[in-house]
């Protein structure tokens, strides 16, 4: 059996990802494959876009696609309930209201986080060969991506010295007062949620299979933004197969719309530049609201023609790690950046790259933790850091 095909439809808010994830949706479903689309973004809108309601079941749409709207409180009390009691219990003990302790304890980002989870959850269902996702717009989708890196070093590093000394101090702690103190249930609970936020890391970082595609308007604010976005996806190791240019004035606009038209045409030029070899797909602005099956069709016509909007696009590679002359050398791609706005600092096996507000640990090979870095500079789009070769 194929594995299924996974693509995530990010962009800043408003331009159009809900309705352009929806027409891939209905595309994928019309060639015969069984698809599924859903929303991370709380602000479900694929109910608006298909014009139908949707629920938090599957919900049939036409012939092999379902929609989903997620249901948040099935989702946290699957993956969060044991975390969640106990932390209840402690507001609880704090005098607060066990009702606003209960809606309390529901940790910022643990919605979103609920959502991505689901993926996984569709994929090793074996129920579909597509399942399209549209994201929240792309300051949240980065921030929960990049979740699962935190995870994995909180899980190696601190997990271990916490649950140790809640073991120790248990016992002590619970004949000294009533404060709900966290038991082995808890530890098991936190850690299936961290080994879960691993294996949704693994899954959308797989190429083979997992594709992010950003969707933009032709505008300058928009385009500096989706650079933005495929720059930290790049740093978090997610492959991006195709960018999607919405709402372009066709050609031959009367002269009230010239001006946007000549505007667009100025600024695809700077997504060419910007973006390519990745494939660039444009979508007209069309006379009226893209709401409705029929509608989304047309959508997905102009984006995809006759082509299958699930087969992966592009391919490249993220970073690399190469051996020239007994030296390894790690090659990381990171447009759109400088070299000032770039950081690397070293602790062990791992690197750290910090742009701006962002940062990625990356884990080194084995070969290369009882290395020092010799060189790092910044060349083209890409960041390459040198290791001393052994015995230098």
């Amino acid at each position: 059996m194929n594995r299924p095909r996974i693509i995530l439809y990010t962009g800043k808010g408003g331009v159009g990802k809900t309705s352009v994830a929806a027409a891939t949706a209905l595309r994928c479903a019309d060639l015969g494959q069984r698809t599924i689309v859903l929303s991370t973004d709380p602000a479900h809108s694929l109910g608006d876009s298909f014009d139908l309601p949707l629920g938090p079941e599957p919900t049939p749409i036409v012939e092999n696609l379902v929609g989903q709207e997620i249901d948040i409180y099935h989702q946290m009390e699957r993956y969060w309930g044991k975390v969640q009691e106990w932390l209840s219990g402690v507001l609880a003990w704090r005098g607060v209201d066990d009702l606003i302790a209960e809606e309390a304890s529901i940790l910022p980002g643990m919605e979103e986080i609920a959502s991505l989870l689901q993926i996984v959850h569709l994929h090793q269902s074996g129920d579909y060969d597509t399942i399209i996702v549209d994201c929240a717009p792309t300051g949240e989708t980065l921030r929960l991506l990049s979740l699962p890196e935190m995870a994995r070093w909180y899980l190696t590093r601190i997990f271990p010295v916490e649950r140790k000394a809640a073991a120790l101090a248990g016992p002590l702690l619970r004949s000294m007062t009533d404060l709900p103190i966290p038991d082995d249930e808890v530890f098991e609970a936190v850690k299936d949620l961290i080994l879960q936020l691993d294996a949704m890391h693994y899954l959308l970082a797989d190429s083979s299979c997992s594709s992010m595609r950003l969707v933009m308007n032709a505008e300058k604010m928009v385009i500096k933004e989706a650079q933005r976005t495929y720059t930290y996806l790049n740093l978090y190791g997610f492959a991006t197969d195709a960018v999607i240019c919405n709402r372009l004035m066709p050609t031959g606009a009367d002269a009230y719309f010239a001006g946007w038209r000549e505007t667009q045409e100025k600024y695809m030029r700077l997504i060419h530049q910007g973006f390519d070899p990745i494939p660039i797909l444009t979508v007209p602005f069309f006379e009226q609201e893209v709401v409705g099956v029929a509608m989304l069709r047309r959508m997905a016509q102009a984006l995809y023609g006759d082509e299958d909007p699930a087969r992966i696009m592009f391919k490249g590679h993220t970073h690399t790690v190469e051996k020239a002359n007994g030296c390894y050398r790690l090659n990381l791609s990171l447009p759109f950046v400088t070299r000032e706005e770039i950081q690397l600092t070293r602790s062990g096996d791992e690197l750290i790259i910090h742009i701006g507000n962002h940062k990625r640990n990356l884990i080194l090979p084995r070969a290369l933790t009882t290395l020092d870095v010799d060189e790092a500079r910044y060349e083209g789009d890409r960041l390459i850091v040198t290791f001393a070769c052994n015995g230098r």
